[in-house]
C-alpha cells in the first residue's frame, strides 16, 4: 500500500467535509503540521471543529484557518498567542472548550486507546468541571472527562519511512503521537522521508498501522513563537 503522496492538497483529498472535527499536533508552533493546515485553509471546508493544544499565532499555524473564519469551535488549552481568536471569541463567532492541559492531553489518549472517558482530579470545584459528572473515590472527588476522537488526525514528525512508522524530535514529541492514534484518518507531514528498514525499530515512536498517508514537507518555515535572547558575556 502506497501512503506517500505528492502534495497536501493530494494527500487530503476526498477525506475534508464541512463540519467535520480535525486534530492538530504541535505544541505552539514546534512540530505543527503547517503544510496540510495550508492545504486545509485553501480547501474552503467550514465549520471545523478543531483540536490543538493551542490556536497557533496570527497569520501562522491554526491561526490561517482562524483568520479565514473556517473554525467553528476550538478544543484546547492554550490560546493566550492569537489575538484574532480573543476577539472572535468575544464577538461570539467561534466556540470555545477549554481543558487544563494535561486532561487535553489526557483526552486524547483516552480516545486513541478506545476508552470513553476517566476520572481526574483536575479541574474539580472550578468552571472546568459545571456540567460534568462528579463522583468520588477514596474520600476524594473526581470530575469525568470524555475521551476525543476526530474524523481526522493531521500531525507533523521529523522522519519517516514509506510504511509510515514516524520518529519525532524533541519538543514536536507531544500532542502528534497521541492523536496520530486519536484519528479516524491520520495524515503525517514529515521532514525526512527514508525507505522501509532505515529506521531502527527501537527508535520508533508512531508504529505505521496508525498512519494512513504522508507527504514529504519541505520547505519548513519553523517559526519562533516568542524569541528570548540575552546578551553573551566577553
Amino acid at each position: 500500500m502506497n501512503k506517500v503522496y505528492p502534495d497536501a492538497h493530494a494527500a487530503l483529498a476526498g477525506l475534508l467535509r464541512d463540519g467535520m472535527t480535525i486534530m492538530s499536533g504541535g505544541f505552539g508552533l514546534c512540530g505543527i503540521p503547517e503544510i496540510l493546515v495550508a492545504a486545509i485553509r485553501d480547501s474552503g471546508v467550514t465549520g471545523l471543529t478543531m483540536i490543538s493544544n493551542n490556536a497557533g499565532i496570527d497569520g501562522a499555524g491554526l491561526g490561517l484557518l482562524l483568520e479565514s473564519r473556517q473554525i467553528r469551535k476550538m478544543v484546547s488549552s492554550y490560546v493566550g498567542e492569537n489575538q484574532l481568536f480573543a476577539d472572535l471569541y468575544l464577538k461570539g463567532e467561534l466556540e470555545i472548550e477549554f481543558n487544563p492541559q494535561g486532561t487535553l492531553a489526557e483526552r486524547i489518549r483516552a480516545g486513541g486507546a478506545g476508552i470513553p472517558a476517566f476520572f481526574t482530579k483536575t479541574g474539580v470545584g472550578t468552571s472546568v468541571a459545571e456540567g460534568k459528572e462528579i463522583r468520588e473515590f477514596d474520600t476524594e472527588s473526581y470530575v469525568m472527562e470524555r475521551g476525543l476522537v476526530a474524523d481526522l488526525a493531521v500531525i507533523h514528525a521529523w522522519k519517516a519511512d514509506r510504511e509510515g512508522n514516524l520518529v519525532y524530535r524533541k519538543t514536536a514529541r507531544n500532542f502528534n503521537p497521541v492523536m496520530a492514534t486519536a484519528g479516524r484518518v491520520t495524515v503525517a507531514e514529515v521532514e525526512h522521508l527514508v525507505e522501509p528498514g532505515a529506521i531502527d525499530p527501537d527508535h520508533i515512536h508512531t508504529p505505521g498501522i496508525f498512519v494512513d498517508r504522508i507527504i514529504h514537507a519541505t520547505p519548513l518555515e519553523k517559526r519562533i513563537e516568542q524569541r528570548t535572547v540575552r546578551k553573551r558575556g566577553n
